[in-house]
């Protein structure tokens, strides 16, 4: 057996993302395609997958938006980001392959399987009380850290999850 790798790091840039709550997800992904030959003759492919994956949600600082009184010591929240997936990190376990005769299972078929199960595990966890969590727990840590300091943070309401279907995905190019 001969094996070989090659790495090469593509970028590095510096962020400010903390995560504010993990969860973790098993997906049981059932794949089924079925093509015909001449019309009539069914030929079905199939795959069981389980998708274990750890969804990590929290907020990217660089998207706040604060104002600051020194001489009143009040930091005002102008803005602020709504908690994001900051990260899937699914593992794949393969079960039950089956092949038809004359409709095997490709390399395009094992990427859609696997683009398609992480995406499952993303809407559970955009479904789940991880963004609420966050919000929550964001909330907590901001306003005891400025108070230690003997200052007030204003308008800390507006750290909120804003409702599920609205929370967005770092894993994925925003538009």
């Amino acid at each position: 057996m001969k094996e070989s790798s090659h790495t090469v790091v593509e970028s590095i840039r510096k962020v400010f993302k903390i995560v504010f709550a993990e969860g973790h997800f098993n997906e049981l992904y059932n794949f089924e395609d079925t093509k015909t030959l001449f019309g009539f003759i069914p030929s079905t492919k199939r795959a069981l997958v389980i998708i274990k994956a750890k969804v990590l949600v929290g907020y990217d600082f660089q998207k706040c938006k604060w104002e600051i009184d020194e001489v009143n010591h009040k930091i005002k929240m102008l803005s602020f980001p709504e908690p994001e997936i900051l990260s899937i990190e699914p593992d794949y376990l393969y079960y039950n392959f089956d092949e038809g005769i004359f409709n095997v299972l490709q390399r395009e078929d094992l990427t859609r399987i696997q683009i398609a199960g992480k995406k499952q595990v993303e809407t559970a966890a955009i479904n789940s009380n991880l963004p609420q969590i966050a919000a929550d727990q964001m909330r907590t840590i901001l306003t005891e850290v400025v108070q230690s300091r003997n200052w007030q943070l204003e308008d800390s309401y507006k750290i909120t999850d804003i409702g599920h279907k609205r929370l967005t995905s770092a894993t994925e190019p925003q538009v």
